[in-house]
Protein backbone atom coordinates (compact mmCIF):
# COMPACT_ATOMS: atom_id res chain seq x y z
CA UNK A 1 0.00 0.00 0.00
CA UNK A 2 1.31 3.47 -0.79
CA UNK A 3 2.19 5.70 2.09
CA UNK A 4 2.30 9.72 1.17
CA UNK A 5 4.82 10.81 4.05
CA UNK A 6 3.45 13.00 6.45
CA UNK A 7 4.68 16.19 5.53
CA UNK A 8 4.23 15.84 2.14
CA UNK A 9 0.64 15.62 3.03
CA UNK A 10 0.27 18.30 5.60
CA UNK A 11 1.95 20.87 3.06
CA UNK A 12 -0.41 19.60 0.31
CA UNK A 13 -3.52 20.53 2.80
CA UNK A 14 -1.65 23.73 3.93
CA UNK A 15 -1.34 24.51 -0.34
CA UNK A 16 -5.65 23.47 -0.19
CA UNK A 17 -6.01 26.11 2.70
CA UNK A 18 -4.39 28.89 1.12
CA UNK A 19 -6.39 28.34 -2.08
CA UNK A 20 -9.54 28.17 0.10
CA UNK A 21 -8.55 31.95 1.91
CA UNK A 22 -8.06 32.92 -1.80
CA UNK A 23 -11.41 31.38 -2.80
CA UNK A 24 -13.13 32.62 0.14
CA UNK A 25 -12.41 36.36 -0.82
CA UNK A 26 -13.29 35.89 -4.51
CA UNK A 27 -16.70 34.72 -3.29
CA UNK A 28 -16.95 37.78 -0.62
CA UNK A 29 -16.40 40.44 -3.43
CA UNK A 30 -18.67 38.82 -5.44
CA UNK A 31 -21.48 38.62 -3.05
CA UNK A 32 -20.73 42.18 -2.00
CA UNK A 33 -21.10 43.09 -5.51
CA UNK A 34 -24.54 41.62 -5.76
CA UNK A 35 -25.93 42.92 -2.45
CA UNK A 36 -24.56 46.27 -4.15
CA UNK A 37 -26.63 45.80 -7.35
CA UNK A 38 -29.65 44.40 -5.33
CA UNK A 39 -29.48 47.72 -3.11
CA UNK A 40 -29.65 49.69 -6.25
CA UNK A 41 -32.19 48.02 -7.76
CA UNK A 42 -34.44 49.11 -4.74
CA UNK A 43 -33.29 52.65 -5.43
CA UNK A 44 -30.42 53.48 -3.16
CA UNK A 45 -27.43 55.23 -4.91
CA UNK A 46 -24.30 53.07 -5.85
CA UNK A 47 -22.06 54.64 -3.06
CA UNK A 48 -24.53 54.52 -0.65
CA UNK A 49 -25.28 50.65 -1.96
CA UNK A 50 -21.84 49.74 -1.72
CA UNK A 51 -20.71 51.04 1.71
CA UNK A 52 -23.99 49.42 3.29
CA UNK A 53 -23.19 46.08 1.57
CA UNK A 54 -19.64 45.95 2.97
CA UNK A 55 -21.22 47.41 5.52
CA UNK A 56 -23.48 44.41 6.66
CA UNK A 57 -21.26 41.99 5.09
CA UNK A 58 -18.26 42.61 7.27
CA UNK A 59 -20.58 43.07 10.82
CA UNK A 60 -19.76 46.96 10.88
CA UNK A 61 -22.81 48.10 11.59
CA UNK A 62 -22.71 51.69 11.06
CA UNK A 63 -25.34 53.67 12.68
CA UNK A 64 -26.33 56.58 10.28
CA UNK A 65 -29.33 57.78 8.64
CA UNK A 66 -28.19 55.33 5.63
CA UNK A 67 -28.61 52.56 7.92
CA UNK A 68 -32.21 53.52 8.96
CA UNK A 69 -32.79 53.29 4.94
CA UNK A 70 -32.14 49.97 5.09
CA UNK A 71 -34.17 48.74 8.15
CA UNK A 72 -37.30 50.30 7.50
CA UNK A 73 -36.97 48.64 4.07
CA UNK A 74 -38.52 44.97 4.13
CA UNK A 75 -36.12 43.93 0.86
CA UNK A 76 -33.15 45.86 1.87
CA UNK A 77 -33.64 44.56 4.97
CA UNK A 78 -33.24 40.79 4.13
CA UNK A 79 -30.73 41.80 1.63
CA UNK A 80 -28.62 43.10 5.07
CA UNK A 81 -29.71 39.75 7.16
CA UNK A 82 -28.29 37.42 3.92
CA UNK A 83 -24.93 39.68 4.02
CA UNK A 84 -24.61 39.30 7.71
CA UNK A 85 -25.30 35.65 7.79
CA UNK A 86 -22.94 35.23 4.86
CA UNK A 87 -20.40 37.68 6.21
CA UNK A 88 -20.07 35.89 9.98
CA UNK A 89 -19.52 32.37 8.39
CA UNK A 90 -16.79 33.90 6.06
CA UNK A 91 -15.41 35.16 8.64
CA UNK A 92 -14.68 32.20 10.91
CA UNK A 93 -13.73 30.04 7.79
CA UNK A 94 -11.33 32.16 6.40
CA UNK A 95 -9.54 32.41 10.38
CA UNK A 96 -9.55 28.49 10.05
CA UNK A 97 -7.73 28.37 7.12
CA UNK A 98 -5.73 31.13 7.41
CA UNK A 99 -4.39 29.62 10.71
CA UNK A 100 -4.07 26.05 8.90
CA UNK A 101 -2.51 27.21 5.92
CA UNK A 102 0.30 28.35 7.99
CA UNK A 103 0.30 26.00 10.69
CA UNK A 104 4.09 24.43 11.35
CA UNK A 105 5.84 26.30 8.29
CA UNK A 106 9.59 27.13 8.00
CA UNK A 107 10.47 30.72 7.49
CA UNK A 108 10.93 30.39 3.45
CA UNK A 109 7.48 28.58 3.14
CA UNK A 110 5.91 31.48 5.19
CA UNK A 111 7.06 34.11 2.92
CA UNK A 112 6.40 31.69 0.13
CA UNK A 113 2.70 31.33 0.57
CA UNK A 114 2.03 35.02 1.84
CA UNK A 115 4.05 36.29 -1.14
CA UNK A 116 1.37 34.25 -3.14
CA UNK A 117 -1.66 35.43 -0.98
CA UNK A 118 -0.76 39.16 -1.05
CA UNK A 119 0.08 38.60 -5.28
CA UNK A 120 -3.56 36.62 -5.89
CA UNK A 121 -5.51 39.46 -3.61
CA UNK A 122 -4.30 42.02 -5.60
CA UNK A 123 -4.97 40.28 -8.81
CA UNK A 124 -8.60 40.10 -7.27
CA UNK A 125 -8.50 43.24 -6.18
CA UNK A 126 -7.48 44.70 -9.59
CA UNK A 127 -9.73 42.82 -11.85
CA UNK A 128 -13.22 43.76 -9.69
CA UNK A 129 -11.77 47.12 -10.05
CA UNK A 130 -11.66 46.98 -14.23
CA UNK A 131 -14.52 49.02 -15.72
CA UNK A 132 -15.07 46.07 -18.46
CA UNK A 133 -15.29 43.82 -14.94
CA UNK A 134 -18.01 46.05 -13.45
CA UNK A 135 -20.25 46.30 -16.38
CA UNK A 136 -19.83 42.59 -17.41
CA UNK A 137 -20.91 41.83 -13.38
CA UNK A 138 -23.82 44.57 -13.75
CA UNK A 139 -25.33 42.56 -16.45
CA UNK A 140 -25.35 39.80 -15.36
CA UNK A 141 -26.14 40.63 -11.64
CA UNK A 142 -29.03 42.88 -12.80
CA UNK A 143 -30.88 40.26 -15.13
CA UNK A 144 -30.02 37.47 -12.21
CA UNK A 145 -31.98 39.60 -9.58
CA UNK A 146 -34.71 40.90 -11.84
CA UNK A 147 -35.21 36.96 -12.88
CA UNK A 148 -34.83 34.56 -9.86
CA UNK A 149 -35.60 37.53 -6.78
CA UNK A 150 -38.52 39.77 -5.94
CA UNK A 151 -36.15 42.64 -5.55
CA UNK A 152 -38.31 46.00 -6.64
CA UNK A 153 -37.27 47.39 -9.70
CA UNK A 154 -36.41 51.82 -9.77
CA UNK A 155 -35.59 53.40 -12.51
CA UNK A 156 -32.02 52.93 -11.24
CA UNK A 157 -32.13 49.61 -12.54
CA UNK A 158 -32.12 50.57 -16.09
CA UNK A 159 -28.74 52.40 -14.94
CA UNK A 160 -26.97 48.73 -14.28
CA UNK A 161 -27.17 48.30 -18.11
CA UNK A 162 -25.89 51.73 -19.63
CA UNK A 163 -22.63 51.64 -21.41
CA UNK A 164 -19.69 54.36 -21.63
CA UNK A 165 -18.83 55.78 -18.55
CA UNK A 166 -21.97 57.01 -16.96
CA UNK A 167 -22.64 56.65 -13.31
CA UNK A 168 -24.11 57.85 -10.15
CA UNK A 169 -22.64 59.39 -7.17
CA UNK A 170 -23.54 60.74 -3.69
CA UNK A 171 -21.58 63.40 -3.85
CA UNK A 172 -20.76 65.40 0.08
CA UNK A 173 -21.05 68.88 0.49
CA UNK A 174 -17.76 69.97 2.73
CA UNK A 175 -17.07 73.59 3.49
CA UNK A 176 -14.39 74.63 1.29
CA UNK A 177 -15.94 72.69 -1.27
CA UNK A 178 -16.60 74.40 -4.89
CA UNK A 179 -20.06 73.37 -4.66
CA UNK A 180 -20.71 74.51 -1.53
CA UNK A 181 -23.01 77.76 -0.44
CA UNK A 182 -24.41 77.82 -4.30
CA UNK A 183 -27.79 77.93 -5.56
CA UNK A 184 -28.39 74.57 -8.11
CA UNK A 185 -28.67 77.68 -10.64
CA UNK A 186 -25.47 78.96 -10.08
CA UNK A 187 -23.77 75.12 -9.85
CA UNK A 188 -25.37 75.06 -13.41
CA UNK A 189 -24.19 71.35 -13.45
CA UNK A 190 -26.30 70.72 -16.56
CA UNK A 191 -23.03 72.75 -18.88
CA UNK A 192 -20.85 70.00 -17.46
CA UNK A 193 -23.04 67.04 -18.29
CA UNK A 194 -24.14 66.46 -15.26
CA UNK A 195 -28.03 65.69 -13.72
CA UNK A 196 -28.83 66.51 -9.75
CA UNK A 197 -31.05 63.88 -9.26
CA UNK A 198 -31.57 64.42 -5.52
CA UNK A 199 -30.30 66.65 -2.43
CA UNK A 200 -30.50 65.07 0.85
CA UNK A 201 -29.94 67.22 3.48
CA UNK A 202 -27.68 67.62 6.46
CA UNK A 203 -30.62 66.67 8.93
CA UNK A 204 -31.97 63.24 6.61
CA UNK A 205 -34.48 65.09 5.04
CA UNK A 206 -34.29 63.51 1.38
CA UNK A 207 -35.39 66.04 -1.83
CA UNK A 208 -35.98 64.81 -5.07
CA UNK A 209 -35.50 66.25 -7.91
CA UNK A 210 -34.69 69.50 -6.11
CA UNK A 211 -35.70 73.29 -7.60
CA UNK A 212 -32.50 75.55 -9.43
CA UNK A 213 -32.81 78.36 -6.40
CA UNK A 214 -31.94 75.73 -3.11
CA UNK A 215 -28.89 76.33 -2.24
CA UNK A 216 -26.41 73.50 -1.01
CA UNK A 217 -25.01 73.71 2.74
CA UNK A 218 -21.73 72.05 4.57
CA UNK A 219 -23.63 68.41 5.57
CA UNK A 220 -25.72 68.19 2.94
CA UNK A 221 -25.13 65.66 -0.29
CA UNK A 222 -25.97 65.63 -3.78
CA UNK A 223 -27.06 62.87 -5.34
CA UNK A 224 -25.13 63.34 -9.31
CA UNK A 225 -25.50 61.33 -12.80
CA UNK A 226 -23.04 61.85 -15.17
CA UNK A 227 -19.67 60.56 -16.41
CA UNK A 228 -18.26 59.26 -13.36
CA UNK A 229 -14.62 61.25 -14.06
CA UNK A 230 -16.70 64.40 -14.01
CA UNK A 231 -18.39 63.23 -10.84
CA UNK A 232 -15.03 62.36 -9.27
CA UNK A 233 -13.19 65.79 -9.85
CA UNK A 234 -17.01 67.59 -8.41
CA UNK A 235 -16.28 65.47 -5.18
CA UNK A 236 -12.56 66.61 -5.07
CA UNK A 237 -13.14 70.36 -6.57
CA UNK A 238 -12.12 73.06 -3.70
CA UNK A 239 -13.37 77.05 -3.94
CA UNK A 240 -11.01 79.42 -5.51
CA UNK A 241 -9.40 80.22 -8.75
CA UNK A 242 -8.30 76.43 -9.32
CA UNK A 243 -11.97 75.10 -8.87
CA UNK A 244 -13.33 78.23 -11.31
CA UNK A 245 -10.67 76.83 -13.86
CA UNK A 246 -11.37 73.28 -13.18
CA UNK A 247 -15.03 74.68 -13.60
CA UNK A 248 -14.25 76.29 -17.39
CA UNK A 249 -12.13 72.96 -18.43
CA UNK A 250 -15.30 70.50 -17.31
CA UNK A 251 -17.97 73.10 -20.06
CA UNK A 252 -14.91 72.99 -22.56
CA UNK A 253 -14.89 69.19 -22.61
CA UNK A 254 -18.53 68.82 -22.15
CA UNK A 255 -19.20 70.67 -25.16
CA UNK A 256 -16.23 68.83 -27.25
CA UNK A 257 -18.33 66.02 -26.01
CA UNK A 258 -21.62 67.02 -27.06
CA UNK A 259 -19.95 67.62 -30.62
CA UNK A 260 -18.28 64.31 -31.45
CA UNK A 261 -21.95 62.94 -29.87
CA UNK A 262 -23.85 65.00 -32.59
CA UNK A 263 -21.59 64.13 -35.31
CA UNK A 264 -21.65 60.30 -34.53
CA UNK A 265 -25.63 60.58 -35.06
CA UNK A 266 -25.83 62.86 -37.92
CA UNK A 267 -23.10 60.11 -39.58
CA UNK A 268 -25.36 57.18 -38.25
CA UNK A 269 -28.58 58.63 -39.36
CA UNK A 270 -27.10 59.38 -42.94
CA UNK A 271 -26.07 55.47 -43.07
CA UNK A 272 -29.44 54.71 -42.00
CA UNK A 273 -31.06 56.70 -44.85
CA UNK A 274 -28.87 55.65 -47.19
CA UNK A 275 -29.42 51.82 -46.53
CA UNK A 276 -33.53 53.10 -47.03
CA UNK A 277 -32.78 54.20 -50.46
CA UNK A 278 -30.96 51.03 -51.22
CA UNK A 279 -33.91 49.30 -50.56
CA UNK A 280 -35.66 50.95 -51.89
Amino acid sequence: MLRIPAGRRNGGLRVLALGTIIIIVLVSLLVARVATAAFMLTGLSREVSRFQSRSALTGSGFTTSESEMIVNHPVRRRIAMTLMLLGSAGLVTAIATLILSFANADREQTLERLGVLIVALAILVVLSRTRYVDQLLNRMIGFGLSRWTDVTDSGLARLLHLGGDYGIAEVAVDDHDWISGRTLAELDLRAEGVAVLALVCSNGAFIGAPVFDITTRPGDSLILYGPERRLEDLDRRKTGAEGEQARVGAIAEQLERIRIETRERERSDAERDGRTEHRS
